[in-house]
């Protein structure tokens, strides 16, 4: 079986992202073993990043990288990733970077915010002039928590990541992200069935 290994800088990464896996790429979960590798934070996983890659010896494997930008040049951030992921042997990752931070991806869903916390109203904020580019935003955990007292990291992705939309997500980088991620997935499956038509 394939594996798709994602190598992330926080556990609310990996919270939003399992719920959001099986809406963007739901045929794939089943044919692909999932594995999370959750460093603690930027630096922490731009430094044992190449090692545990080095390191990994399951066949047939690919590897996403997700990391926040924070107040790093995004294109810098993304080609250092790059250039890491190389010099572990492995450049065909799948390198993405969170512009500016991950809830940079829940601001741009308010529809999803709405209905992940039972507040209907929030929905309006979608049309709000600074919500337009939420990857642009100074602090989008500060703009949740203005709206929704309680948000916390973790929770807030555990809530949100099953009803993130594509489609209507105004987070450049989200939607960058869930159409790599799918290419990728539907690269991997093609590759599944010819191995299978292959073997019969």
């Amino acid at each position: 079986m394939t594996t798709l290994v994602f190598m992330l800088e926080e556990p609310s990464a990996r919270d939003l992202l399992e719920g959001l896996l099986p809406q963007l790429i739901p045929e794939a979960l089943a044919k692909l073993d999932i594995r999370f590798i959750v460093f603690e934070g930027k630096q922490d996983l731009e430094k044992r990043m190449p090692i545990r890659m080095q390191a990994w010896r399951a066949p047939d494997s690919h590897f996403v990288v997700l990391r926040d930008q924070d107040s790093a040049d995004c294109e810098e951030v993304k080609q250092h990733l790059v250039e890491l992921a190389q010099t572990a042997g492995r450049g065909d990752a799948l390198i993405r970077v969170a512009c500016r931070e991950l809830e940079s991806w829940v601001v741009g869903d308010w529809t999803a915010l709405a209905e992940a916390f039972a507040m209907p109203a929030l929905a309006r904020q979608a049309n709000k002039r600074k919500f337009r580019d939420p990857d642009a935003l100074h602090s989008p955990v500060t703009e949740l928590r203005r709206h929704i007292a309680e948000y916390q990291k973790r929770d807030g992705a555990r809530r949100v990541g099953p009803l993130l939309d594509p489609e209507r997500n105004s987070s450049t980088s989200f939607r960058v992200f869930c159409s790599g991620l799918k290419a990728l997935a539907l690269r991997i499956l093609a590759s599944e069935a010819d191995k299978e038509s292959e073997g019969s």
